[in-house]
C-alpha cells in the first residue's frame, strides 16, 4: 500500500486517532485492549510491547548497554542515561509553573507540585496514612512489619532507612563531616551542628507552655513536660519501676544485672554510673568543689556539703520511730535501729563474730591480723583502735593512769 506524506490512512475505531503506518495503530490499540502478548521467558511478567520487553530483560541479565561519555556510570535504559547526564550539564528542562524550582526530572517535579497541592496519592492499606511520594509510604509500611533492610556490615544493628545506616556508619569510621565555623567542632549527623549552633547562638525555640523555660532541643522539652504531667513512659520489665527518661531505665537495669561498665583508669574500681566515677575520681585527685559559704569547708560530694550544713543548722530530719531520737543523716538513723532491731548485718568470715556497724568489723579484723593502724607521736606506741589511742595520750597529758591495752 503505498503511502503519500501526511496521509494516515489507519484509523482507530474507538477515538478517532490517525496513523502513518499500520504497525503504529496495532501499538496504540494495545492501550485499550491491554493486551500483553510478549511473555517474559524468566518470569511471569508480559509487556504490551516488544521493545519493554527488552528493557525488563536487562533486569534479569544486568545487561547496561547505555554508558556515560563522561563518567563510568552504565545503565539499562537510554532514558536513565539523559537523566544521568543532566548531573554533569546542570540542566533542569522541568519548571515548576508555581515557583521557581526547576528540576532535572520530570518525576521530580510531580513530587515538588505535591508541595503545592498538598496531595497524598499513596496510602497505607494498614493506617490509612497518606503520603505524597511512593518511596515514603514504602519506609512507612517497614513501621508495621518491622522490616530493616539496610544492614551493617560491621555490627549487628539494622535499619529502616539508608539513610539511618549511612549515619550509623560514621559511628564504626569516626567521620563527622558537619563542622562548625565558629569553634571547629565536628559532628557525624548534619541535625546535630544544627543543634550545636543553638548554643553559641543562644537560641531556645522550645517553649514549655506551662512555664517559664525554653530549650534548645524539642527532646529536651519532652523530658522536660514530664515534669508537668508525671509522665514515666520507660518500665523495667523485671520489677516494674517506671522512670520519665530512658537513660534512667538504662542505669535502673544495671542494679539487676549487676553491670559496671564504667572503669577507673587509674585503680581496678567499676562502677554502674558514669557520675559515680566522677565522684570516685575525687578520691585520686583530692578535688573537692563543694563548699560550706558558712565556714568554709569543701567536701567532694554535694550530698556531704548538705549533711554538713545541718552542723551550723541543727536540723536533725531523720527521727527514729521507736524513741526520741533524731539524726541529722539517714546512715546515722539507720545504724541506730539496729539499736532497737539487734540486727548486726556485718560478719567476721574468720570466727563468725558479728556488729550492727561496718567500722566494729573492721576494728575487729585487726584483732585477727595484729594491725596497728594508731601510733602515738611521743612514744611510738601503736594500737588497733582510735579509741585506744586517744586513752593512751592522757597517760603523757596527766588526765589518767596507765591502762594495759593491746600495745
Amino acid at each position: 500500500m503505498m503511502i503519500h506524506a501526511g496521509e494516515k490512512p489507519f484509523k482507530c475505531d474507538l477515538y478517532n486517532s490517525d496513523f502513518s503506518q499500520k504497525s503504529y495503530l496495532t501499538k496504540y490499540m494495545r492501550t485499550h485492549t491491554v493486551e500483553k502478548s510478549f511473555q517474559c521467558g524468566l518470569c511471569d511478567k508480559a509487556f504490551s510491547r516488544k521493545n519493554y520487553l527488552i528493557r525488563h530483560i536487562r533486569t534479569h541479565t544486568g545487561e547496561k548497554p547505555f554508558k556515560c561519555d563522561l563518567c563510568d556510570s552504565a545503565f539499562s535504559q537510554k532514558g536513565t542515561l539523559t537523566q544521568h547526564m543532566r548531573t554533569h550539564t546542570g540542566e533542569k528542562p522541568f519548571q515548576c509553573d508555581i515557583c521557581e524550582s526547576a528540576f532535572s526530572q520530570r518525576s521530580h517535579l510531580i513530587q515538588h507540585m505535591r508541595t503545592h497541592t498538598g496531595e497524598k496519592p499513596f496510602q497505607c492499606d494498614m493506617c490509612g496514612s497518606a503520603f505524597s511520594q511512593k518511596g515514603a509510604l514504602k519506609e512507612h509500611v517497614r513501621t508495621h512489619t518491622g522490616e530493616k533492610p539496610f544492614q551493617c556490615g560491621l555490627c549487628d544493628k539494622a535499619f529502616l532507612q539508608k539513610k539511618c545506616l549511612t549515619q550509623h556508619m560514621m559511628t564504626h569510621t569516626g567521620d563527622k563531616p558537619f563542622q562548625c565555623d565558629l569553634c571547629g567542632s565536628s559532628f557525624s549527623q548534619k541535625s546535630a551542628l544544627t543543634l550545636h549552633m543553638r548554643t553559641h547562638a543562644g537560641d531556645k525555640p522550645f517553649q514549655c507552655t506551662l512555664c517559664d523555660f525554653c530549650f534548645s532541643q524539642k527532646g529536651h522539652l519532652t523530658r522536660h513536660m514530664r515534669t508537668h504531667t508525671g509522665d514515666k513512659p520507660f518500665q523495667c520489665d523485671l520489677c516494674g519501676s517506671a522512670f520519665s527518661r530512658k537513660g534512667t531505665l538504662a542505669r535502673h537495669m544495671r542494679t539487676h544485672t549487676g553491670e559496671k561498665s564504667v572503669q577507673c583508669g587509674l585503680c581496678d574500681k567499676a562502677f554502674s554510673q558514669k557520675s559515680h566515677l566522677t565522684q570516685h575520681m575525687r578520691t585520686h585527685t583530692g578535688d573537692k568543689p563543694f563548699q560550706c559559704d558558712l565556714c568554709g569547708s569543701s567536701f567532694s560530694q554535694k550530698g556531704a556539703v548538705t549533711q554538713h550544713m545541718r552542723t551550723h543548722t541543727g536540723e536533725k530530719s531523720f527521727q527514729c520511730g521507736l524513741c526520741d531520737k533524731a539524726f541529722s543523716q539517714k546512715s546515722s538513723l539507720t545504724r541506730h535501729m539496729r539499736t532497737h532491731t539487734g540486727d548486726k548485718p556485718f560478719q567476721c568470715v574468720l570466727c563468725g563474730s558479728a556488729f550492727s556497724q561496718k567500722g566494729t568489723l573492721t576494728e575487729h579484723m585487726r584483732t585477727h591480723t595484729g594491725e596497728k593502724y594508731f601510733q602515738c607521736g611521743l612514744c611510738h606506741k601503736a594500737f588497733s583502735q582510735k579509741g585506744r589511742l586517744t586513752q593512751h595520750m592522757m597517760t603523757h597529758t596527766g588526765e589518767m593512769p596507765v591502762q594495759q591495752h593491746d600495745l
